[in-house]
Order: C-alpha cells, then sequence, then structure tokens
C-alpha cells in the first residue's frame, strides 16, 4: 500500500508540472505505422487522453502503413475518444505495406462501426502535411514518428502546391518546432522502424532542419503495459480489446506489451523533463542500422533512463485506460 501511494503521489506531481509548465496546448501530428505492433494502439490512446486533459491538440494522425486495415483502425480509436474530425491520411505511393499478425485490426474492423472501409479511401499523406503545416503559426508544430519514416522523407522532397509556395524542406523549417521519433537502437544498433524504409530513414535523419529527439528501442523494451488495462472490468474500450486478444498469443509478453510508441507520444507532449535524461550528437544511419556521435551542439538526442521503468509504465498504462467520450 506504502509503494502504491507513493507512485500515485509520483504521478499527480508529474501531471501537475507538466500542466503548469504548457502554456498552450501543443499542436501534434502523429505519424504511426499502426499495424505491425500494437503499441500503436497503445501510442494513440495516450494522445487521446492528454488531449481530454487539454495537453495536446491532435491536428491529424498520419499512416506511413499503406494496409487497407490502417486508416479503418486509426478512425475507430479517433472515434471511440470522441474526436472523429481528426483528419487522417496514407501514402499513396511505394511504401510499406504490413498488417497485424495477431488480426486485432480485423477484430476492431468487425466490433466497431467505421465509414472508411480502406486505407485507400483516404487522402495522401504528403498533401495532408503541407496543407496543415501551411496553415500553421510558424515553429508551432509538433511531429511524433511512432513508424516508418517514409512519409517525412516524402514531405522533405515535395515542391511547392495550392497550400504553400515553398519547398517541402522549407515548409518544415517555418513550421515544424521538433520532431519525437519511436526510432534507433542507442548507442547502436537496428532498429525495426529504421530499417523497414531505411532509404526513408536516412535521408530524414541526414536532412532534417530541426530538431529530433529519439525514444530508442530500449527504452520501450524496459516499459511493460497492458495487463492492468485488460484487468480493468468497468473499461469496455477497442484499447483493451487489442490488448486482451494479443497478449496472451505471445510468452514475451506474460508481463505486459513493450511500450515503445508510447514513450514516444509521452515526450512529444509533456518533454523529457521528469521522465528521462538526453543525451545530444547526431544519428548515422548506414543500410537500416546506426550509429551515435556525440556532440552537445548536436541536432539529435536520445532518451535515457532517469525515471524507474516500473513507475513510468504505471503512468503510462493510467494514460491507455482513458474512457472514451464517443460512440
Amino acid at each position: 500500500m506504502k509503494y502504491l501511494l507513493s507512485v500515485l503521489s509520483l504521478f499527480i506531481s508529474l501531471y501537475t508540472s507538466a500542466q503548469i509548465s504548457r502554456v498552450q496546448k501543443v499542436s501534434l501530428i502523429l505519424d504511426t505505422d499502426i499495424g505491425p505492433d500494437y503499441d500503436d494502439v497503445g501510442a494513440m490512446a495516450l494522445m487521446h487522453a492528454l488531449a481530454d486533459r487539454g495537453e495536446v491538440k491532435p491536428l491529424a494522425v498520419i499512416a506511413s502503413n499503406k494496409n487497407v486495415l490502417v486508416a479503418p483502425t486509426i478512425e475507430i480509436i479517433n472515434n471511440y475518444f470522441g474526436r472523429p474530425e481528426i483528419p487522417v491520411a496514407a501514402p499513396k505511393g511505394k511504401a510499406p505495406d504490413m498488417g497485424a499478425p495477431q488480426k486485432w485490426p480485423e477484430m476492431l474492423l468487425a466490433k466497431y462501426p467505421h465509414k472508411i472501409k480502406s486505407t485507400d479511401e483516404v487522402p495522401d499523406a504528403v498533401e495532408t502535411y503541407r496543407k496543415i503545416l501551411a496553415a500553421q503559426p510558424d515553429q508551432s508544430v509538433t511531429i511524433v514518428t511512432i513508424g516508418f519514416l517514409t512519409n517525412l522523407s516524402n514531405l522533405l522532397e515535395s515542391g511547392p502546391d495550392k497550400f504553400s509556395t515553398l519547398s517541402g524542406t522549407d515548409l518544415v523549417k517555418r513550421k515544424v518546432k521538433e520532431v519525437v521519433s519511436m526510432a534507433g537502437a542507442f548507442p547502436k544498433g537496428r532498429e525495426f522502424n529504421v530499417m523497414i524504409d531505411s532509404v526513408a530513414s536516412e535521408n530524414v535523419f541526414a536532412k532534417w532542419p530541426t530538431q529530433i529527439t529519439f525514444s530508442g528501442v530500449e527504452i520501450g523494451n524496459g516499459i511493460k503495459t497492458g495487463l492492468q488495462l485488460i484487468a480493468n472490468e468497468s473499461l469496455d474500450s477497442p484499447v483493451k480489446d487489442v490488448y486482451a486478444l494479443a497478449i496472451p498469443l505471445s510468452k514475451n509478453d506474460s508481463e505486459g506489451r513493450m511500450s515503445w510508441d508510447q514513450t514516444a507520444v509521452l515526450v512529444a507532449i509533456r518533454g523529457a523533463q521528469h521522465y528521462f535524461d538526453i543525451k545530444r550528437g547526431k544519428i548515422v544511419i548506414n543500410g537500416g542500422s546506426n550509429e551515435w556521435r556525440d556532440d552537445p551542439m548536436g541536432p539529435h538526442a536520445y532518451l535515457t533512463q532517469e525515471m524507474g521503468f516500473k513507475e513510468l509504465g504505471m503512468v503510462i498504462e493510467s494514460l491507455m485506460m482513458q474512457k472514451g467520450s464517443g460512440k
């Protein structure tokens, strides 16, 4: 009991300090590969929970995965949390196409109503990025990527259009405040999001004109969530449904699912302070693997542990259990 009270006190303290430190809501674009793994579902729940608390304004959820079930899945989660108006987009050209081995998107589509029947129906990712960025104040948008870097690479290479006369790189430089990316392994290694579209990863991390903060695979490895979510009998949600289906299918998830994507969303909205330390420098991509070069003035940073992973997992999972206001 004493331990639980101390954790509750810590959570309340962190929540209060986060609220006080935010003069205005974070304007956020979430870029997700939602499908190959299901921590993206937990990350979307966390985003919506913090939106309910007034900490973030979601501008769009953009898929980096063109699988046909991705956009309907995003719509279902947005609807559950009472935000059906959030724009959804996906890549139209060459991009990864990956489903979920546990078939949880199929389960969601069978259980919950949705207007989008296929990812093919939603607007183009780059066009949506350019439309949204052009309409925002300068240096105001945070982008959090929890999937492949396909869209951001294509955005950098885009040209002037009806939304802006600026090139993609210049538009990003003018409108984007920072990027937080669940990508890489630190100080070196090989990680899924970087590897799947390694050409895009290398292009983005070499050319992106604003700060990038990385939540590496080693961070999410130590943070387990999902068991308390499943055990919450008062909760009926698509988030719970996904974890209840998928966790029992893997012995590796017996203590909960690793929480890679949730950490990136948490830091994108609340910042790293209180949760993580950071190490500054520059990431270098080589054929899908990454290395790190220390540089106190470098354009990149990666997260290192400060708060205990068990306590951080409790903070994240409590947000994942947010009840939706939609139908």
